[in-house]
Order: structure tokens, then C-alpha cells, then sequence
């Protein structure tokens, strides 16, 4: 594929240049380009999965970085503290059981769009109603784990918003479920100003906000730049950055030369051996920052795909070098993991129980009939992966390694908007990517990668096994601690044996920001808030 973006940006002697180009980007007068500098954070990365900013469409990771600066939700997490949910939208709430289930009572603060009109608990019916009948990509969240459907939640007041939960849903999963930015609240009425054949306003908000949280659109450039404009109406205020703009850098070498010469404030992939010379420099400050994230392959299991019989998946994790990956690749930016649910979540299984035996790999192929291997589509991004490695250099590893057992894999490389528009229609017959929970739960990992009527990871593989589906329904719901531990003990032992992923490696996130920049904060579920940061 033809590799587009900034990797040609040149490093340029002064930083006036720069500043007038930003200005006259961003309409800004040129005569307040230096102060505007000093009130604009930029950061550079690969942001190209990008593919819209509806909150209740998007599910890329650049995606739920941004709408959850542009929306506000009922509830939320604050910094790198994801064990306990907070007052977003909602000032209060409380749970009740009830003949069928439970309920969630929200109260809302007095808080107001970007637009000026003010939240109602009409806006929040409609927003949850919204992405139930949008059926996006994130709508699982709502209809499969807190099993809503339209008229389950209510607005008995302006300021009063009720959600009935069936006995098939844990209340406690509903409200992380919320803190993601399918819960983000969007202006009814803007949306419906812009609806469009049933759209549900979607087609307008791809390229335009209507929320409440800290910052709203100003534009988005694709595949150069997304700019945000602090919202003055927001009751989450910046005080000192006034526009956030997140301009398109793929390559890592870009983003050091931006970084260096003042360019970018924060960049968002050194790679292992930048990070490491980073962290000598008293210019910089190089965060290593923790995830829920894991780099895996995914193997399409469909009747007539390449990997429909598990030996060959199994062979596949056979094959796989991981300690050559995280030792040689990561440089300590990686932890190694084989199960489906992250460490540092209850309910993850430190098991490993596949080394690198490129023998009983090979013994396997035979078993299922491909004694002299096979050839398979590798479905690799142009960008960073996991733990700031460039794709290419991780998926050349791989494709070594698998070809030292008779796999010949066949890269071919694309932006993420591509790669998972691919994935997400069951067209990849082997993908390199990353994936994590949309909450801090085990549950984040199990519904989506196990169930396959969730119709999210173990769908777009092709894998549907009834006995990882009522597993992972099970232990959504179960309360008792003890219990739900042993589900998902048994959950990611079935997995680990007969799922449809290799898993690679559980990452760290490296991020480097200019020494002026303090407030910077990335949460393991990888969350910024922007409205907390400042440049000295």
C-alpha cells in the first residue's frame, strides 16, 4: 500500500515560521500567533483510525480520545484513578433493585452544550436511544451489556434520568459501560437539525460536535489535523489551554524532529529505542504510561477461512517468538500476557502456556493436513503499534516467524481507517492490532472477544463457540466476587486454548512531552483530559 503522512515533515531552524502557519491554518491573526502558542497544546501521532467523532459511532482509539474531550457522560473516571467512577453529568445517582432487575437514578447538574442550550434528561433518552437504533460498532455496550432497549431509560423529570436494568445486566458494569463515549450526551436538538435520512444527525457529527465536555470542533482535516476550541460554556474548565490540535505524524522520526525543534508539545509514538534516549534529555519528560491494552493477531475462524481448524491456531501461537518481540522490539515497553483479559483487571490469568516451538507448531500443521504450510493475507497498518513499534518492523518479526514453520504470510499494509473498515466487515484473514476494554472490567475483554453474538472481536473473526458466549454472559453479571473470578478462569483457559488470537504482548504506552508541558495525565484506558493540562 502507498504509505501517506508526515514522516515527510522537515524539521524547520525557528519556531516563528511555524506559529504562522498555525495561525493562519486556524484563522487566527497573526499578531497573537505567539500568545496563542502559548495556549495551544500539539500533539503529534498517528491518529489515522480515525474514522468519525460521533460518540455514538466511533470506536477507534483516536476516536474515544477526542469525543471524550467534546462529550461529557453521566458518570466518569478522573486521572489515572479507575477504580472508583465519579460525578460527570450526573451530580448523583443511586441503584434499586426492582421486580425484574434493578434501576439507575441520575441526577443531573445544571450544565449547558457548546451550543448554549442547556442538558436535559431529554437529551439523555435521546442519545441512549440514539445509538441503540444506530447499531454502530459501540452499540454492543448498550444492547448486549446492559441489555437496553429503546424505552428502557426514562425522563420522568428535566433533571432526572432512570434507567431500568433486567436481571441479564449487572448495574455496576452498566455505569462503567457509561463512562465510555457511547455515554457520551449529545444537543437533541442540533442532532436533530442535521438528521438526515434516519441518520440520527451521524452523518453531521462525523465532522462537527454537539456536546458538553471541555473543548468542541473546530475542524477536522482528514489525515492532517483534528483542532479543538476550548468550549466556554463547559463546566469542565480549562483554564489554560485554549485549543488542542492533534495533527497527523505517522512515522515516529517526525514526531521526535517536531518535538525537538518545538513543533508539537506531546508526542504520541517514540519508538522503544527514542523513548529510551528521551528519558536522558532534562528537555523532555518521557511518560510510561500503563495500559489495558494487547497487541494480538487476529485469525479469521470462519467456515472455509484460513484458520476455521484450531490446530492451525494453535500453531500460530506456537510459532509466535513473544520474548524475542518484548525483549529485542518492546525494550521493557511490554509485558507478556497469552490470556484474554489484561493484567491489573480482576479476572485476568497470568497463564502462559504456549513457548516458542516452531517443532510442535509444525506438528500441528501436519495434524491438519498442511504439512507444507499455507499462504494467508496479513492485514498490517502503516503506523505505531503497541509499545511505540513501527507495525512494519512487528509484523516483519511475525512474518518471520511464521514462515519458519510453513506459514507464508502476505503483508499488506494500510491506514487504520482501511485496516479496521476490513476487520469490521470479516475480511481479514490475519490482522495485526491492538485492542482494549472499553471500561476498566473484565468484562470489557470477555463480551467482545468471547461472545460472538456481541457481534464485535469474536465475530469479525468468525469464531462462534456457545460455550465462550455463555460463559462470558455469566460472568458479566455475576456479583459475587469470588464467583465471577472463577468464570473468567475458565473463560480465558477455554480461550487460550480454542480462540481465534495470538496474543503478543500487553504494552506500555510511551508518550514524551516538552518539559514545559505539567498536567499531562494518560490513564491505562488510555484517556486524556486535555482540560488539565498547562505549558509553563
Amino acid at each position: 500500500m502507498k504509505r501517506t503522512i508526515a514522516a515527510s515533515y522537515p524539521a524547520r531552524p525557528s519556531l516563528v515560521p511555524r506559529l504562522l502557519a498555525l495561525a493562519v491554518a486556524l484563522t487566527l491573526p497573526l499578531a497573537s500567533a505567539q500568545s496563542a502558542r502559548q495556549t495551544t497544546l500539539v500533539l503529534g501521532g498517528d491518529f489515522s483510525d480515525l474514522i468519525t467523532l460521533d460518540p455514538g459511532v466511533s470506536y477507534e482509539f483516536s476516536g474515544s480520545l477526542i469525543t471524550g474531550n467534546l462529550y461529557d457522560t453521566l458518570v466518569g473516571f478522573e486521572g489515572n484513578d479507575l477504580s472508583h467512577i465519579r460525578p460527570r453529568l450526573a451530580s448523583a445517582w443511586k441503584i434499586t433493585p426492582t421486580a425484574t432487575g434493578s434501576q439507575i437514578t441520575f441526577t443531573l447538574r445544571n450544565a449547558k452544550f457548546s451550543t448554549g442550550r442547556p442538558v436535559t434528561s431529554a437529551d439523555v433518552v435521546y442519545s441512549m436511544n440514539r445509538v441503540i437504533s444506530l447499531k454502530s460498532p459501540s452499540s454492543f455496550l448498550l444492547t448486549d451489556v446492559a441489555n437496553l432497549k429503546v424505552g428502557s431509560v426514562t425522563a420522568p423529570t428535566p433533571t432526572t434520568v432512570v434507567f431500568d436494568i433486567p436481571k441479564t445486566a449487572n448495574p455496576n458494569i452498566v455505569l462503567a459501560a457509561l463512562t465510555f463515549n457511547v455515554g457520551g450526551i449529545i444537543d437533541s436538538a442540533e442532532a436533530k437539525a442535521h438528521e438526515q435520512n434516519g441518520d440520527f444527525g451521524s452523518g453531521w457529527l462525523r465532522d462537527h460536535s454537539a456536546g458538553s465536555g471541555p473543548f468542541k470542533l473546530n475542524r477536522w482535516d482528514r489525515s492532517a489535523q483534528v483542532a479543538l476550541d476550548v468550549n466556554p460554556n463547559a463546566f469542565r474548565r480549562s483554564i489554560n489551554i485554549k485549543r488542542v490540535i492533534l495533527r497527523y505524524m505517522l512515522e515516529s522520526s517526525a514526531q521526535q524532529t517536531a518535538l525537538n525543534s518545538g513543533e508539537i508539545d506531546v508526542a504520541w509514538d517514540y519508538t522503544p529505542d527514542a523513548f529510551n534516549a528521551a528519558q536522558s534529555n532534562p528537555k523532555l519528560k518521557a511518560l510510561k504510561t500503563s495500559t489495558f491494552q494487547m497487541a494480538y493477531l487476529g485469525m479469521n475462524s470462519a467456515k472455509g477461512q484460513p484458520f476455521e481448524d484450531p490446530r492451525l491456531r494453535e500453531a500460530v501461537r506456537y510459532a509466535i517468538d513473544q520474548d524475542g518481540i518484548i525483549k529485542s522490539l518492546l525494550q521493557g515497553l511490554g509485558r507478556k500476557v497469552q490470556t484474554i483479559v489484561p493484567l491489573g483487571l480482576a479476572g485476568s490469568n497470568p497463564a502462559t502456556p504456549y513457548s516458542y516451538d516452531p517443532a510442535k507448531a509444525k506438528a500441528l500443521l501436519s495434524a491438519a493436513g498442511k504439512p507444507n504450510g499455507f499462504d494467508v493475507d496479513f492485514l498490517v497498518s502503516t503506523g505505531s503499534c503497541s509499545g511505540g513499534v513501527p507495525c512494519q518492523d512487528l509484523a516483519a518479526k511475525i512474518q518471520s516467524d511464521l514462515a519458519k514453520v510453513g506459514i507464508r504470510a502476505n503483508i499488506k499494509q494500510m491506514v487504520n481507517a482501511e485496516l479496521l473498515t476490513a476487520y469490521r466487515a470479516q475480511k481479514a484473514p490475519l490482522i495485526q492490532v491492538a485492542w482494549s476494554p472499553d471500561y476498566p472490567d473484565a468484562d470489557g475483554n470477555g463480551t467482545p472477544l468471547a461472545d460472538y453474538n456481541a457481534h464485535s472481536l469474536a465475530w469479525r473473526n468468525g469464531w462462534n463457540n456457545p460455550q465462550a458466549s455463555k460463559l462470558a454472559q455469566s460472568a458479566a453479571i455475576e456479583v459475587d466476587q469470588t464467583k465471577r473470578i472463577a468464570l473468567y478462569k475458565q473463560l480465558t483457559d477455554l480461550m487460550v486454548k480454542e480462540g481465534p488470537y495470538a496474543i503478543l504482548y500487553q504494552p506500555y504506552k510511551p508518550v514524551v512531552v516538552n518539559a514545559s508541558v505539567v498536567g499531562f495525565v494518560r490513564n491505562a484506558n488510555g484517556d486524556v483530559q486535555f482540560e488539565k493540562i498547562a505549558k509553563k
